[in-house]
């Protein structure tokens, strides 16, 4: 296993107008280098617009085109949470972590057989971690978290964590 963050992953947060993504991504920046990783948001009906100073834009390719972004935190509804991570995977970023719980089974068999197919036909693949995962923790030297623990993280340390937890 490797470290999927570091202080210099740039993040995009889908879902980043509603509740919860708000309070995530404003609760990732406060920590560490959080600040400087969330670089962009994505909501289509909200491009233009800027939460906590983080760019909004339509698309989450639009939004890692503009800004380098290799990463997409996926805080959606669990109806339009399949389309959220498969417009991550169809955007070639190397890791989406998706938050959400509660995704239709049959939507996340669809996901899981096109990301098979892309990567048959030589597509690039991207790491999915989730759905319902708090996300990746990496508090090495005070690096960077980009998970939906609202509580003070661990002190620095030298392992990167991936937590898969039922309940948030």
């Amino acid at each position: 296993m490797s470290i999927f963050i570091n202080k210099n992953t740039k993040v995009i947060t889908q879902g980043i107008t509603g509740k919860t993504g708000q309070f995530h991504t404003e609760k990732c920046q406060e920590y560490a280098n959080g600040k400087n990783c969330f670089v962009a948001g994505v909501n289509p009906k909200k491009a233009g617009e800027k939460i906590f100073d983080i760019p909004i834009y339509a698309s989450v390719k639009e939004a890692a085109q503009q800004t380098g972004a290799t990463v997409s935190v996926i805080y959606v509804p669990p109806a339009g949470a399949a389309a959220a991570i498969w417009e991550a995977i169809d955007a070639d970023l190397d890791l989406a972590i998706c938050i959400t719980e509660g995704i239709p089974v049959r939507d996340m068999l669809e996901v899981r057989n096109k990301m098979k197919a892309k990567e048959a036909a030589g597509g690039k693949k991207t790491l999915l971690l989730g759905p319902q995962l708090p996300g990746p923790d990496h508090t090495r030297r005070n690096q960077n978290r980009h998970h939906a623990r609202s509580y003070p993280p661990q002190r620095p340390h030298w392992r990167g964590v991936a937590l898969r937890h039922p309940d948030l």
